[in-house]
């Protein structure tokens, strides 16, 4: 039997089918690194070519997002930041932004949902965990885009109805650092998120660290799962084509059981080589390989039963367990059909919280393509909530979310620890008194002024 590598998770099985893998993947490299020095004042950067090739570096550089004024304005702000978190340091143009909010996109992990609700009818316990460990993948294609979602406004909530039979809530409960805690459920699972992210920039780069912690219920089985994710890294910030990879280990475990998936994102080598690949196995309790798990995370994912060597079982085949829906052609923000149904009032609740980001004037105002007033709203939300700010510490108060709970759990992760909310089932309640109230919505909901304000619209 193969030995499991206690820090990595992978079966080391001699000529097994991950060891072959891995083995590859070691001998790829990375992906072509050019310096820009030849443009005066941007010495040391590079541009990372996922194709590789050999293109004139000062050629590809140029093939950025940014005019020249621009990109020399945002060198001047940020080359200072160099090695630093840069999460909410900086306010940023929106230029580089698309019209959704972080906590609309921690939304976009329901679009497979229908794959945890597979995990909790399914009798066995290691394609349960193979149904959820794609599920846990599926988000990757959307997470790839290269435009930065707007910063939450303290307060702000998103809700999402109308998918799959399911209730999605966010609520942005931390301002500085950034933090958004979600609770989403239907007749199959529950899932709750508090979530954190931790950047790195490095110039021309930038690492992100998902300091979160994530926990799934199925509710037939009880089972619960954690999942760890791996970084990502946003390539080309300033210079050349910006482009996104998640590489290293993903970790979903079975927190009642004891059985665990590895799976392991593969880094973009030479021309691309090994980009978007997936590998890994669900693992025992006993940590013992019991299904093979492969794929791309932009195309599909599939698995198949194997022995304790991590190869398949005689007579069985690949099963192909998620693949990408079709998505719009050459769409400007690189959306899935889902992301614009997160952005559209057709997924939205009766009787919209007033604090949802879908009423974001600098969002709704990028999404109709008014860049100009979209710059001018982001700066006055901004100030707004600056002004909320000094009106709280005058107050010696402190903010307070209205759907979560936070709770006296630290959790440590890869990254950092993480202070843990709970939803306070609040949320239910309101909702459940809408519902049976019987009243019509007729309310224009574009017409509802974006208010998530702990002090009222009139801080400013």
């Amino acid at each position: 039997m193969g030995s499991k590598d206690q820090a990595g998770g992978a079966a080391s099985s001699g000529g097994g089918f991950f060891s072959s893998f891995a083995a590859g993947m070691r001998s790829w490299g990375t992906a072509v690194h050019k310096s820009v020095n030849g443009l005066l004042g941007y010495e040391g950067l590079e541009v990372i070519n996922p194709e590789g090739g050999t293109d004139d570096a000062e050629e590809e550089a140029l093939r950025g997002r940014w005019k020249q004024e621009d990109r020399d304005s945002y060198w001047k702000m940020m080359h200072k930041y160099i090695g630093s978190d840069v999460t909410s340091l900086v306010t940023l143009p929106v230029i580089i932004f698309e019209p959704m909010t972080m906590i609309q996109k921690m939304a976009e992990l329901m679009e497979y949902c229908d794959l945890l609700d597979k995990a909790d009818e399914c009798e066995d316990p290691y394609m349960r965990m193979a149904y959820a460990s794609a599920w846990a993948v599926s988000v990757y294609y959307a997470y790839q885009r290269t435009w930065k979602p707007f910063n939450p406004i303290l307060g702000e909530t998103y809700e999402m109805v109308n998918h799959k039979g399911i209730t999605f809530l966010a609520e942005q409960v931390s301002h500085h650092p950034p933090m958004g805690v979600a609770h989403c459920e239907n007749e199959h699972f529950t899932y709750d998120i508090s979530s954190k992210l931790k950047t790195k920039f490095l110039g021309n780069s930038l690492d992100v660290y998902p300091v979160g912690r994530t926990r799934v219920t199925l509710k037939k089985s009880g089972v619960v799962l954690d999942l760890v994710p791996p970084p990502t890294k946003v390539n080309n910030l300033i210079f050349g084509r910006t482009w996104v990879d998640s590489l290293g280990e993903m970790v979903l475990t079975n927190l009642t059981t004891g059985d665990k998936v590895v799976l392991y994102f593969q880094p973009c080598g030479w021309f691309g080589a090994g980009r978007y690949e997936v590998d890994g196995y669900v693992y025992s309790a006993e940590e013992e390989p019991k299904v093979m798990i492969t794929g791309k995370w932009n195309t599909s994912m599939s698995c198949q039963p194997c022995d304790q060597e991590g190869e398949p079982l005689p007579g069985s085949e690949l099963q192909e367990i998620w693949r990408l829906a079709p998505t719009p052609q050459n769409d400007k923000y690189q959306y899935t059909h889902f992301a614009h149904k997160i952005n559209s009032f057709d997924t939205a609740p009766k009787k919209l919280l007033a604090s949802d980001s879908r009423l974001r004037p600098d969002r709704y105002a990028l999404e109709k393509g008014d860049m100009s007033k979209s710059g001018s709203e982001k700066s006055r939300l901004e100030e707004q909530q600056r002004a909320e700010k000094r009106t709280r510490e005058a107050k010696g108060e402190k903010f307070t979310p209205r759907w979560f709970n936070l709770t006296d759990v630290v959790a440590p992760t890869p990254w950092g620890d993480l202070e843990i909310y709970e939803y306070n089932g609040k949320y239910t309640e309101h909702r459940a008194a809408i519902d049976s109230s019987n009243v019509a919505d007729e309310t224009d909901v574009t017409s509802i002024e974006f208010n998530p304000w702990q002090y009222g619209s009139s801080s400013s």
